[in-house]
């Protein structure tokens, strides 16, 4: 980069930080997006001149409010959520709800900034939000569950819509607080209508939909290795995280021919000498989904599991890494140690689990790189085609909605390379970015001053 488009990039990250003092994650998002696209807004005065950065960067609204709910017990508790409904450009906002202690208003801006490119890269007309609440489900009974929802839904429900904004699960919320929500919802509006994706299959979801991220990363993993002229079998692979991502990135990565590495959560790092099997990986998708155990009891399960206490995959030898869990989970002494290993391609599951020092680190030392705005988009694609399903009254098969997510990674693939090759390598970070932009600037462009 040259000495002119740095200062202009430190010029606008100082107004950036004065505006939005204390918001870490999101200074860190946006400086990762502002870095790849600088040079191209530069090139393109009549963007320059309309401000379109630093108007991609201003939620249209963010919307917050007190959730009140009653334990089992009795007591009277409050949270707060937040509906940051930041650009709707190329269609309706569309984000997932988290539900964690760790929801701030920075942490849900940085995802609904995220968010915009993201949907862009997919193709299908989706605008950028996200939303949540400082609730912990964890440890509570679902009738305290479905009073949370319900107490927000009934705040919620007036600022959304299948032509406005339409959420999704993430973190925290999964198909039972999305059917809690979208019961609550049409109780409410007294009608149907696909305001909520995420949902059963039963009423309104879309198959493939709870595999969606996972496979996605997968799909896009496979044309990385495709366009190196390589396939994905044989290939150790260390994903992080043991929820809904991690797990179904392992089973796709098990049917390709893949040797799954590592497990994580919050405890340490379960390492599979001889690579995850089907029969260990149902193991912990039970232990996850169902027992709400820990990762550490593989290892008390299996002989060829070994179990490493407060430690991230990244220092397990591998060709491949795939962070799943959460932001900034891999760092620099992380990336260091994936490098030193022979690792040479990170693909994220999870929304930016790499910090700024990391990516530099890995992006110097050639290792390919895909940012979470492609690699992730597998389940904000299949969410955009549940909104087609809803939208036409129909649902269709397993295998369709699966063949389309391939063609989706694919393309969004394809566009990383168009617009992030250099030489004889991609970068992956800034061909997202700026494929991403690219599309949402001309279409706020479009509209005027608005």
């Amino acid at each position: 980069m040259s000495e002119a488009v740095e200062s202009e990039l430190e010029h606008f990250m100082q107004g950036l930080r004065k505006r939005n003092p204390h918001e870490e994650e999101f200074h860190q998002a946006v400086e990762e997006v502002a870095r790849s696209v600088m040079p191209y807004y530069l090139d393109h005065g009549e963007l320059r001149d309309a401000q379109i950065l630093e108007r991609l960067t201003e939620p249209d609204r963010i919307v917050i409010f007190r959730v009140c709910w009653e334990d089992d017990e009795g007591n009277v508790r409050a949270n707060r959520a937040w509906r940051v409904q930041f650009n709707k450009a190329l269609g309706p906002y569309k984000g997932g709800l988290r539900f964690h202690p760790t929801v701030t208003q920075s942490v849900l801006k940085f995802l609904g900034f995220e968010q915009i490119f993201k949907n862009s890269l997919t193709g299908l007309p989706m605008g950028g939000g996200k939303g949540g609440a400082n609730f912990n489900p964890k440890g509570k009974s679902p009738r305290e569950v479905m009073r949370f929802c319900q107490s927000l839904m009934t705040e919620l429900h007036r600022h959304i819509g299948e032509d406005v904004d339409v959420p999704a699960g993430d973190i925290g919320v999964g198909g039972r607080e999305i059917s809690y929500m979208f019961g609550q919802y049409t109780r409410l509006e007294n009608r149907w209508t696909g305001v909520l994706t995420g949902k059963g299959q039963t009423f309104g979801g879309s198959a493939v939909r709870t595999e969606a991220t996972g496979y996605g990363c997968v799909y896009f993993c496979e044309n990385v290795l495709h366009h190196l002229g390589e396939g994905m079998e044989g290939k150790r692979i260390a994903v992080s995280g043991s929820g809904n991502v991690a797990l179904y990135a392992a089973e796709k990565i098990l049917q390709n021919d893949g040797v799954v590495v590592t497990l994580s959560d919050s405890k340490g790092t379960a390492e599979f000498k001889n690579g995850l099997t089907p029969e260990q990986l149902d193991f912990v998708k039970d232990l996850k989904e169902n027992r709400r155990g820990r990762i550490s009891e593989a290892a008390d399960e299996y002989d060829d599991v070994e179990f490493h206490a407060g430690k991230r995959p990244w220092g397990v030898t591998c060709e491949i890494a795939m962070p799943c869990a959460t932001q900034n989970e891999l760092e620099i002494e992380g990336a260091k140690q994936l490098v030193a290993n022979g690792c040479r391609v990170v693909c994220e599951g999870a929304n930016m689990p790499v910090d700024l020092e990391a990516s530099h680190y890995l992006k110097e030392h050639g290792v390919l790189h895909a940012p979470g705005k492609a690699a992730n988009a597998g389940g904000v694609a299949v969410s955009g085609l549940e909104q087609s399903q809803n939208a036409m009254r129909l649902s269709w098969d397993r295998e369709e909605v699966d063949q389309r997510l391939k063609s989706i990674m694919q393309r969004i693939h394809d566009r990383c390379v168009e617009h992030g090759t250099q030489g004889d390598r991609v970068d992956y970070v800034d061909g997202a970015n700026v494929a991403g932009f690219e599309k949402v600037a001309e279409a706020v462009l479009a509209y005027g001053v608005v």
